[in-house]
């Protein structure tokens, strides 16, 4: 499991080296680390030990002792990194930016300051859970972290890191260490002080001492053999003798998780006695003492009230068996996506690329077309008119929106926060722009719709006419040929404008999952007001002025500055909508999270304000402008849990 020590200690060549004592308690995980001279250490343990833990007493206890000159320690969830498609820097350099947007802004050399602040060396990875990635990410993941020397803590359950071990090699230059099982002292140490005091003759009673009593006249919980022990093979590392007269009760509170729940059930819930866990006929095994634990950890968190927000609005009441649904598709979401990582711009991806293609491009029409028909018939368009002029509109941006909605996500997989903020004056020189780019998609994009929206317009004007075929199709072409060439141009300068106006956001953004929602949010509305006038104003006026140019080799061409302006109008207004349902990260979020999963059942109808409630009663954790399930044991077991129910209806 380990490297030569000769190598974790950089020894010259022929050196012969002592292994180090790395042996020690939680709060000595720092100087443990800093005694290594490799500056690489893997930490293993099994499910619930307390890996996470470990990493977050790390960080904090580095951080107090650290020099100036050294690397800050980072937390990263490995097991979101995909090794075949991204490097670890580039990886690492995304984290950071999604985290912290500041550090989108480039540097002097015009990389980021996040690249560059991993290029620098200037950044200690704490990779948390390596057996969290895919069964097939293992290996590549180990051989591309032995590619570089970047010192490093990496987490990891034994067999799984074991199984890459002996695929490909171990942690280059990495010393190892793992966490031991809770003992009967610690659970002494600790339970009794969770729960209050049952007898006034007996200051000693409380809920947990019949329970502690017992078990300790049983058999001891041996520890789990360690991984390096010959002739054991990785995944018979946690198994016992079927003759084993070990309490059920004593293997499950070995590890640190199963405690807490245990905590959380049974101290302070006087319905909830915890002697009955000693009963062996109900759970004769400790995987169902386990299950029994989990499944009943949500009803418990959900069971009381929050006290007020630090804003005095009353907190949220959510029902516990609604609240393990949702909590139980999101788990089975992330297990889809093989991620720990539950981002807002994300929860959309849940469902089939298909599905989000067809309810985004449904929405995106229908609100193009509602504004199209308000704004035609608020200007003084006769009522039918405006009607058809809307079901024309609202279906062809519906599916000229959809495709380039499909287009994205084919591309890119999803849309990402926006990082940049709108900026006139004052922007750094080295903020690089887009515009090529930028106007070539939008001339392309614009031209395709006016073209289709003018040729089916023209050919709807001449039938209500009762012209002849022929002179329907050719009154469309022309109709096609006009509205593509104001189209084009409108689409094409105003994508453009909006790469030219980016800027970083400022370095000192604080970021929560709410916060980034707040600050792309306030970046699409910025967009929208710069969108509708750039895109109205070329539309109205260059309608007029294409009219003019067009007169000779397609004429004779009627158009009025009543025409004009309605055509600036709605097509400012209904072009910036487009744009952002389409493709800001905010826009889906709208359509997918806010409308379409709470309307299916899948989600609640204030889904950040769940997601921070979950938070708050300790069933996610806030890992940066993302949260994560406390633990990815919790996870796997909600998501079972929840496709075991869809199945069975």
């Amino acid at each position: 499991m380990t490297d030569h020590w000769a190598n974790i200690l950089r020894l010259p060549a022929r050196a012969t080296a002592d292994p180090l004592d790395l042996d020690g308690q939680l709060d000595e995980i720092s100087d443990t680390y800093r005694r290594l001279p490799s500056g690489r250490l893997v930490v293993l343990g099994r499910s619930g030990s307390g890996k996470t833990i470990l990493a977050l007493r790390f960080v904090l206890d580095h951080l107090k002792s650290r020099t100036s000159t050294e690397p800050v320690p980072v937390i990263f969830s490995i097991g979101a990194w995909n090794p075949t498609t991204l490097t670890l820097r580039d990886w690492l350099t995304a984290q950071l930016t999604r985290d912290h947007p500041g550090y989108a802004a480039r540097g002097p050399g015009r990389e980021s300051l996040a690249s560059a602040l991993v290029e620098s060396g200037r950044i200690l990875p704490v990779l948390d859970g390596f057996d969290e990635m895919a069964d097939g990410l293992r290996r590549p993941a180990l051989e591309a972290l032995n590619a570089t020397t970047l010192p490093l803590l990496l987490t990891s359950r034994p067999a799984e890191y074991a199984a890459a071990v002996a695929e490909t090699d171990v942690l280059t230059a990495a010393a190892a260490i793992e966490l031991t099982d809770l003992t009967l002292d610690d659970l002494a140490d600790y339970l009794p002080r969770t729960t209050r005091k049952t007898d006034r003759a007996d200051p000693a009673a409380n809920a947990w001492k019949p329970v502690l009593t017992e078990l300790a006249r049983r058999p001891h919980h041996q520890p789990h053999q360690q991984p390096n022990e010959p002739h054991q093979h990785p995944n018979q590392l946690h198994q016992q003798p079927e003759s084993d007269p070990t309490s059920p009760l004593a293997k499950v509170l070995a590890t640190p998780l199963m405690v807490a729940l245990a905590r959380t059930i049974y101290s302070d819930t006087p319905d909830h006695d915890p002697a009955s866990l000693l009963d062996t006929e109900r759970f004769g095994t400790p995987e169902e003492l386990e299950d029994h634990l989990l499944d009943n950890f949500i009803p418990t968190v959900y069971r009381h009230r929050l006290h007020r927000s630090p804003t005095g609005k009353p907190p949220p009441d959510f029902d516990a068996e609604r609240a393990r649904h949702w909590l139980g598709y999101l788990a089975h979401h992330l297990t889809r996506l093989e991620t720990p990582d539950l981002a807002w711009w994300r929860l959309g991806n849940g469902l089939s690329r298909s599905t989000r293609t067809l309810v985004t491009a449904l929405v995106t029409g229908l609100v193009i077309g509602l504004v199209d028909g308000a704004a035609g018939l608020a200007i003084g368009g006769m009522l039918l008119g405006s009607i058809v002029d809307a079901s024309a509109v609202g279906l062809l941006a519906g599916l000229m929106l959809g495709l380039v909605h499909w287009l994205t996500y084919s591309v890119k997989g999803h849309v990402t926060p926006s990082a940049v903020r709108l900026q006139i004056r004052g922007r750094p020189e080295s903020t690089a722009w887009r515009a090529g780019p930028r106007l070539l998609i939008g001339t392309l994009g614009g031209g395709f719709f006016g073209f289709a929206y003018g040729f089916v317009a023209g050919v709807v004007k001449a039938y209500g006419w009762q012209a002849a075929l022929p002179t329907c199709l050719r009154i469309g072409l022309v109709d096609g040929l006009v509205f593509g060439v104001v189209f084009s141009a409108g689409a094409g300068l105003t994508f453009c404008l909006l790469g030219v106006l980016e800027s970083p956001l400022d370095l000192d953004s604080v970021v929560s999952p709410r916060s980034l929602l707040n600050t792309n949010r306030a970046t699409v509305t910025t967009q929208l007001l710069v969108w509708a006038p750039t895109f109205g104003a070329v539309v109205g006026f260059g309608s007029g002025a294409a009219i003019d140019l067009l007169q000779g080799p397609l004429g004779p061409l009627v158009w009025t500055s009543d025409a004009s302006l309605v055509l600036g109008v709605i097509s400012g207004l209904g072009g910036a909508l487009g744009y952002a349902l389409t493709l800001t990260a905010w826009g889906q979020w709208l359509v997918l999270t806010r409308i379409w999963l709470p309307l299916t059942g899948r989600l609640p109808w204030a889904v950040i304000t769940f997601l921070e409630d979950a938070y708050q009663r300790g069933v996610l954790r806030q890992a940066g402008a993302v949260y994560q399930f406390r633990h990815a044991r919790l996870q796997h077991h909600l998501a079972r849990r929840h496709r075991d129910r869809h199945r069975h209806r």
